[in-house]
Formats: structure tokens, C-alpha cells, sequence
């Protein structure tokens, strides 16, 4: 398990330069997970997903996306996160170096990899799909939920990047279901997860780190502000609406 991310020594960052000019990546000193869920909560630009990435990239997974097995041959042109991936420590009591890193938003080309790879070892019965359909042939979100459900069934290190981009409420609460699943029965699975949904904010037990106010700390499920933005949304749809409206007026 994961149990903290720091500085490696002598690899101070380097605070005017991108991404360690993310107010809440230049307040970093130490990181410690406490929980073998833990969700990374801000508003956009707030660095947490940056702060994903690089640890999926420090741990050897590709930036698009899968497990350390994967490559990708035109991430070696996308190296803005490398300096916070070199700059990072990451301490585990145990390392198996299993895991998978999964984003909405290159799900394609992960997806991609996985139907060709599946094809390559089919004959040694190790099809990835299963006996399903394309990836492509199925929607955004049932693909990414089949490949969730397909790769996060182990021991492991599992970093999602704003999966809600792609899943329904309703999928999201099956995700719950999966993490829930997995973590009883595989003990040194582990989940880090960036976003912003209510739902996947509410996991039993979870940590919760907020990137809001310039630097990382940890808050309550009720001090996220997905939470309590959506919480007065639905309580008093009408009222909110008018005093956001008429604001812009």
C-alpha cells in the first residue's frame, strides 16, 4: 500500500516552473494516506489531477493510461509532468507493482491497447474482453466501467482520473459497489481517485484531500464543495437558480 509521497532528496522542486507553479503542488512537503480509499477534491486548475498523474507516472504507469506493461508511443512528446514525476517519493509498506491507471478523457487509446493486446494473446486464453464486444461498440460509459470491472480485481495500486466524465449516476454507485468488492476481498488493493462527485465522495472510511485553498489538506465529506454546492442545488433548486441568474444579469 501506498503510505506517502514526499521530495526526494536533492530533487528540491523547482517553484517558478510548471507544474510545481500550481499553488497547491508548491505547498507540498508530505502526503500521508491513511486509508486504502482516498479521494483527491477541487475545483479545476487546482492541481489534482497534475498531482495523479505524476504519481500514476512515478509508479511506471503510462500518462494516457493502463498498467506499467503498457506503452504509448506519443506520450514521449507530452513531458510537462515528468519533473513531478521524477521529484516525487513514494513510500509503500508493500509494492507489487501491480495496478492500473484509468482517465476519461484518453480512455480511447487506452481502450485501443487493450482490444489489441487481447487479440495478440488470444490463443493463449488470455483474452481480455472476455468474450464481450468491442470496446468501441459499447458506450463511453459501459466501456470504461467493463474495463474497471476487467483490470481492478487485484492486489494493486488503482489511480482514476475524474472517472464520473464517463460513468452515470447509477454506474457510480456500481463503482462503489466494485471498489467495495475488490477492497474485501484483495487486501493491499488501493484506490486514488480524483473528482468531483458527491456520490464517489461519499465511500465509507474514505480520506478526503482538498486542493481548494492552495494547498492539500484533508476535509470532511460535508466541506467538499461538490457536496454542498449540489446538496443546496437540490434542496432549493428554485432559489438557487434565481440568485445565480439573476447575478449574471
Amino acid at each position: 500500500m501506498l503510505k506517502r509521497i514526499g521530495w526526494k532528496a536533492g530533487a528540491p522542486p523547482q517553484i517558478g516552473q510548471y507544474p510545481f507553479s500550481v499553488p497547491a503542488i508548491q505547498a507540498l512537503t508530505e502526503l500521508q494516506f491513511r486509508s486504502r480509499v482516498c479521494f483527491f477534491s477541487g475545483e479545476n486548475g487546482t492541481g489534482k489531477s497534475t498531482l495523479l498523474e505524476a504519481i500514476a507516472a512515478s509508479y511506471g504507469m503510462p500518462r494516457e493510461g493502463g498498467s506499467r506493461t503498457f506503452s504509448f508511443q506519443e506520450e514521449r512528446a507530452r513531458n510537462d509532468v515528468n519533473p513531478l514525476a521524477d521529484a516525487l517519493q513514494l513510500g509503500f509498506d508493500v509494492r507489487s507493482g501491480n495496478g492500473f491507471f484509468l482517465r476519461a478523457e484518453s480512455f480511447f487509446n487506452v481502450a485501443t491497447l487493450m482490444e489489441q493486446l487481447g487479440a495478440r494473446t488470444a490463443n493463449r486464453g488470455d483474452d481480455f474482453m472476455q468474450g464481450r464486444s468491442s470496446y468501441h461498440q459499447m458506450s463511453h460509459g459501459e466501456s470504461f466501467f467493463l474495463l474497471m470491472q476487467t483490470r481492478m480485481r487485484e492486489n494493486g495500486l488503482f489511480l482514476l482520473d475524474e472517472p464520473e466524465a464517463a460513468l452515470s449516476p447509477q454506474r457510480q454507485l456500481a463503482m462503489l459497489v466494485l471498489m467495495h468488492d475488490v477492497l474485501q476481498s484483495h487486501g493491499s488493493a488501493q484506490f486514488l481517485i480524483s473528482t468531483h462527485s458527491p456520490i464517489l465522495l461519499g465511500f465509507p472510511g474514505a480520506q478526503i484531500v482538498s486542493f481548494d485553498t492552495g494547498s492539500i489538506r484533508e476535509i470532511d465529506y460535508d466541506e467538499c464543495s461538490p457536496v454542498q454546492i449540489t446538496r443546496r442545488f437540490t434542496s432549493h433548486r428554485e432559489s438557487f437558480l434565481q440568485e445565480l441568474l439573476s447575478e449574471s444579469e
